[in-house]
């Protein structure tokens, strides 16, 4: 596959130079690995499970639950949590500082309701 990059513009179609869209991506790369590194493998295990769990349980979860079931110590999930939510990167919490979002899952009602081949059904974000 050639590595081409065209721009539609109204009745024409444009062929970006390769060296401008590849400058961009590395740019934009550059930009979410700085973004991100405050995420440790606990970070994900946590995110990872709340994504993976906040169907099915249908409820707001809290830190003592997601700590219960990643074993991980409560004030450590609590801490993994608020980072996650103060980032706006993956989840948003209640005022209780429960999971209520999970990117792309919701528990809060919102006009975008998702049935999953597995029965379980969910508001998205």
């Amino acid at each position: 596959m050639k590595k081409k990059l065209m721009f539609g513009f109204w009745q024409f179609t444009l062929q970006v130079p390769q060296f401008l869209w590849e400058k961009r991506i590395l740019a934009a790369k550059r930009k979410l690995e700085k973004e991100l590194a405050f995420v440790t493998g606990e970070h994900r295990k946590v995110h990872h499970f709340v994504v993976r769990e906040l169907p099915g349980h249908a409820k707001p979860m809290t830190p003592n639950f997601v700590a219960e079931q990643t074993m991980l110590p409560v004030d450590r999930v609590t801490s993994i949590l608020k980072d996650l939510d103060e980032h706006m990167t993956f989840i948003c919490r209640n005022r209780q500082g429960e999971v209520v979002w999970a990117y792309p899952v919701t528990v809060e009602k919102t006009p975008h309701h998702v049935t999953f081949d597995t029965g379980e059904q969910v508001y998205a974000a």
